[in-house]
């Protein structure tokens, strides 16, 4: 029984050292793991440690070869999945003809049509954006 208390007693020690290795660690090491990987933050708001993003998103309107270079030319640029080409007057006209015109044409970018998502992964384009991305890519 004695040989069995023995060996029963060296992995209890052990154990017993280990939890109070781990106890030892600073509360700021424990807070530190345990911090969240994001944040939120609602626009008008403060939002600590966002003024890094907020400044590299540049900020301003886009130009429409901005918005064309970004965001449309993948598509239209070569015409995939039936998209009206850069240029082609006769293309554009006809779908402007078939949605109403300009206006008709933005409506349609601004909530998606066929293939294209809404905005055309412009997300954080103006309307005022995306219409002058159509005028200059229809020649409208």
């Amino acid at each position: 029984m004695n040989l069995i208390m023995k060996m029963l007693a060296v992995p209890a020690t052990v154990l017993a050292l280990w939890a109070a290795s781990a106890q030892a660690a600073p509360n700021d090491e424990i807070a530190k793991r345990l911090e969240p990987v994001g944040q939120v933050c609602v626009q008008g708001q403060e939002c600590k440690g966002m003024e890094v993003v907020a400044s590299a998103g540049g900020g301003g309107a886009k130009t429409p070869k901005d918005v064309i270079a970004k965001h449309c030319n993948a598509c239209h640029g070569t015409g995939l999945l039936d998209a009206p080409k850069i240029g082609d007057a006769a293309a554009w006209g006809e779908r402007a003809k078939k949605e109403g015109g300009l206006d008709g044409l933005l409506a349609k970018a601004i909530s998606g049509i066929n293939a294209m998502p809404p905005k055309g992964t412009c997300a954080d384009c103006s309307d005022d954006e995306l219409k002058g991305a159509i005028k200059e890519m229809s020649g409208l």
